[in-house]
């Protein structure tokens, strides 16, 4: 059973200012313990306690920010930093809107719609699908949105390295998403307005 997975968790950069993960409080308690810690930059702070200072017989707490930059910088794999394509990121991306009729809806409510159908040769990427209810997703079948009459009601696009973060964790600190928030893409649903 792993203790801290309910809690919120911290933002790790690169001293470059690049994203390299979100970790629960015991792992970024290892990058302060191994020193690979170089500033704080988060607002919140947590604390972990630990064992019994023997000097002084009290217990040891471990303080981190909520988002701490690390030593080093994260490379990048040679075609770039891609995001994973999840259901779960994509109705995120759209905000949960169905790109043919507009209306928001719950989770089980969406299907993952491919504009062109993957059995016309379509593609399973961010840009050829876009979240839509089961009615639309079923009226429109297995043509193009021209050939149903369905026009889209706004245009799907590959999500950033900080838009992935963003997608990928549902509770999010406010500085933490203004941190992200800063080098989004204009064309991003999650940049700031």
């Amino acid at each position: 059973m792993r203790g801290f997975e309910t809690g919120p968790r911290i933002l790790i950069v690169d001293s470059h200012g690049q994203p390299v993960r979100w970790a629960e409080l015991p792992r970024a308690a290892r990058y302060y313990a191994s020193g690979k810690v170089v500033n704080d930059l988060g607002d919140a702070v947590f604390a972990m306690n630990g064992g019994i200072q023997k000097s002084l017989g009290t217990p040891s707490t471990l303080h981190a920010s909520s988002i701490v930059m690390i030593r080093g910088r994260c490379r990048s794999p040679a075609g770039g930093y891609r995001v994973a394509l999840s259901k779960h990121r994509l109705f995120a991306r759209d905000r949960h809107v169905c790109a043919y009729c507009g209306a928001t809806f719950p989770d089980g409510e969406l299907t993952v719609e491919h504009i062109v159908p993957l059995s016309r040769g379509g593609r399973n990427d961010w840009t050829n699908v876009v979240t839509a209810c089961r009615p639309c997703n079923t009226r429109k079948g297995n043509r193009a949105p021209e050939e149903a009459n369905m026009p889209l009601l706004y245009v799907p696009y590959a999500v950033s390295r900080n838009e992935g973060f963003i997608l990928s964790n549902r509770r999010i600190l406010a500085d933490q998403m203004a941190f992200l928030q800063a080098s989004l893409p204009r064309h991003s649903r999650w940049a700031q307005s």
